[in-house]
């Protein structure tokens, strides 16, 4: 199934224009990722494809194309220095700025499979211990994909996925399901972790601003207009004092947006600002 160069076009304005997602030049990967799913369907062509995507009011083609082109990879202990900088540099100073209020606003902007969210989770009962119960540090996790959300709603994992987590973190927060070989999530994490399906180009619909956000490995679908106007959203939603943590590969242009810069990938938003 040959794509014609139109086809790629409609597909690339499509997904720009609803989700800043930019596939210029990935012409091939379209291709790949969606040639097996449109035959395994019975759509002749990617036109057939896009026009019954485009005349799906269910929206549930358009979710299934999204997914197919955005690259759910993540795993547990992704980063690690990320969490142990949080854990050592960034959760006492804010215990103790919201000691009155207990009360740490947490998004994880690009959830994926549920690793992540599930890892600051974890951080946070292990950091507050017996104190936990007394706070609110629920995280906020959302991606664009429902098909994502739905695995990380269920914290259902492969034992290779969970191997790398400390012993201590396996026992108190994984049981075994019957049959062996996977592991969930305890209801008690799952709890702890509020899932909820975003576009990140919408308004944000944030009531509170935010102490910490993780945005990793997600700006890289993005062109650099559309990722200066998401980093805006991001710093103006901080309350000031908290910290934005991106990828490592990843960079954002302080010289439009004032974020301090902690070390490359953690920046914080000055106070009194």
């Amino acid at each position: 199934m040959t794509m014609t160069d139109a086809e790629f076009y409609r597909i690339y304005v499509f997904l720009k224009s609803r989700y800043g997602i930019d596939m210029d030049r990935k012409k091939e990967i379209v291709s790949g990722r969606l040639e097996n799913y449109i035959r395994s369907k019975g759509w002749k062509n990617y036109t057939e494809y896009m026009n019954a995507v485009e005349q799906d009011h269910t929206g549930e083609l358009e979710k299934k194309l999204v997914s197919l082109l955005t690259t759910n990879h993540t795993f547990f202990m992704r980063e690690f220095e990320h969490f142990d900088f949080l854990r050592r540099e960034v959760l006492p100073q804010l215990k103790q700025k919201e000691a009155a209020a207990k009360d740490l606003n947490i998004w994880c902007g690009a959830s994926s499979s549920g690793e992540e969210p599930y890892m600051l989770a974890m951080l946070m009962m292990d950091f507050f211990g017996l104190e936990h119960d007394a706070w609110d540090t629920t995280i906020l996790a959302t991606d664009i994909s429902t098909e994502v959300l739905k695995q990380a709603v269920q914290g259902v994992y492969a034992a290779e996925r969970i191997e790398t987590l400390p012993d201590t973190w396996k026992r108190r927060y994984f049981r075994r399901l019957s049959g062996g070989g996977q592991y969930q999530v305890t209801e008690e994490l799952r709890n702890e972790v509020l899932f909820r399906q975003f576009n990140l180009m919408d308004p944000f619909p944030f009531r509170r601003k935010m102490h910490i956000v993780f945005l990793r490995n997600v700006m890289i679908y993005f062109d650099a207009a559309t990722k200066q106007e998401l980093i805006r959203k991001v710093y103006d939603f901080m309350k000031p004092g908290g910290y934005l943590f991106i990828g490592r590969t990843e960079t954002i242009d302080r010289g439009k947006i004032p974020f301090e810069m902690i070390q490359p990938s953690i920046f914080r938003k000055k106070e009194g600002i």
